[in-house]
């Protein structure tokens, strides 16, 4: 009966890390629902990377495809004043190929389109190798950005080439609180929260695929991963195993 009630009173008064900061009270006013089950929701925020842009010598983008695999790299191509021209009118247009629903919205923010929209890596580069194989590709990345369309695309003798515009550094904090879940959001916050961090007894929520390739890596607890890559898809998954531990607790 102790354990039953400790339990309870453990996810009752569910605490939630999230690896990055975030609106707090729009992520509250998001998890408010699993209160409904009687969960009562916490959430703080780490950072456990910072990252700064890395000035490159611009050239000229003419009869490349250009690709972001992240807000990141969309910021950092038009921090270093690069120039693309999507007018599929001209010759030597650039199709852009982006890595994510966030990445879209950052270039639309410079008010460009992109004309192929993938979930991750590796969905883009089966696109790539089935559509696009006499394209040139450059990818404007962080100088720790995964090797997968690198080893994928040049496999297949598809010209490919990163193009490094921010350096992402990890921090590795120490967290001394006690979580009952932590929220990840990329390969390298996963590498740095692990360095002084132990996995045991969290409940493991990631973004997406990569993210979660990085994390078993590490652990064998159950990883509950966001099929869309995007922040609302991960809160209602968190939401949903809040207020289903919270029920059945409360059954038993």
């Amino acid at each position: 009966m102790h354990c039953q009630w400790k339990a309870l009173v453990d996810f009752i008064n569910m605490k939630i890390l999230f690896t990055k900061s975030l609106d707090h009270e729009k992520v509250a006013e998001k998890l408010g629902i699993a209160a409904l089950s009687g969960v009562e929701v916490a959430v703080d925020f780490v950072e456990v990377i910072k990252t700064e842009f890395i000035k490159t010598k611009t050239f000229d983008l003419k009869n490349y495809s250009l690709i972001f695999s992240s807000v990141n790299g969309v910021k950092g191509f038009f921090e270093n004043a690069f120039d693309a021209d999507e007018n599929f009118a001209e010759k030597k247009f650039n199709k852009i190929y982006a890595v994510g629903s966030q990445t879209k919205k950052e270039l639309r923010k410079y008010n460009f389109g992109t004309f192929k929209l993938c979930k991750n890596a590796i969905e883009l580069s089966q696109f790539i190798m089935e559509n696009s194989v006499c394209e040139k590709f450059l990818h404007f990345c962080g100088d720790l950005a995964l090797d997968i369309l690198d080893e994928k695309l040049q496999s297949q003798n598809i010209s490919y080439q990163k193009i490094p515009v921010y350096r992402t550094a990890l921090l590795f904090p120490k967290i001394d609180e006690k979580y009952q879940a932590v929220v990840f959001f990329s390969p390298s916050g996963v590498r740095s929260f692990a360095k002084f961090n132990s996995f045991e007894d969290l409940k493991i929520f990631s973004i997406g695929s990569t993210t979660t390739s990085e994390l078993e890596k590490l652990t064998e607890n159950k990883i509950i991963t966001s099929q869309e890559n995007t922040l609302t898809d991960l809160l209602d998954l968190i939401s949903k195993a809040n207020s289903t531990a919270g029920e059945t607790d409360l059954k038993d």
